[in-house]
C-alpha cells in the first residue's frame, strides 16, 4: 500500500523525469504528459523502474509490469486495514495444516 501525500508535486517530479528523456519520441512526450496529469499511478510509474526495484534477484524474470490505482480513504481503525491480521490468519491456517 502505498498513500500519496501531494499529488502535485508527484506529477511534477514525473513531468521532469519525462522532459528529461532524450529518446522518447514528441508524439509520445504529449502522451506520457497528459497521461501523468490524470492519473497518480501513471506518475508513479514514470518514477518507479520495476527492473530496479527487482534488482537481480535470483529466479525471478519481469515480464511486464503494469500499474493501477484508487482512491480510497484510509481509516487505521478499520478491521480491513489491518494487514497485520491477514497474516495471523495465515499462520493459523499452516499450524492446522502441520498437524492434519
Amino acid at each position: 500500500m502505498l498513500e500519496i501525500r501531494d499529488t502535485q508535486e508527484l506529477t511534477a517530479a514525473a513531468l521532469d523525469r519525462i522532459d528529461a528523456d532524450e529518446f522518447m519520441p514528441e508524439d509520445e512526450l504529449t502522451h506520457a504528459r497528459a497521461a501523468v496529469r490524470e492519473d497518480e499511478a501513471e506518475a508513479l510509474a514514470y518514477l518507479v523502474d520495476p527492473d530496479t526495484l527487482l534488482g537481480e534477484l535470483p529466479g525471478v524474470e519481469l515480464l511486464q509490469a503494469s500499474w493501477t490505482s484508487e482512491q480510497v480513504e484510509y481509516d487505521p481503525e478499520v478491521e480491513e486495514w489491518d494487514l497485520d491480521e491477514e497474516d495471523e490468519d495465515d499462520d493459523e491456517d499452516a499450524d492446522e495444516e502441520e498437524r492434519a
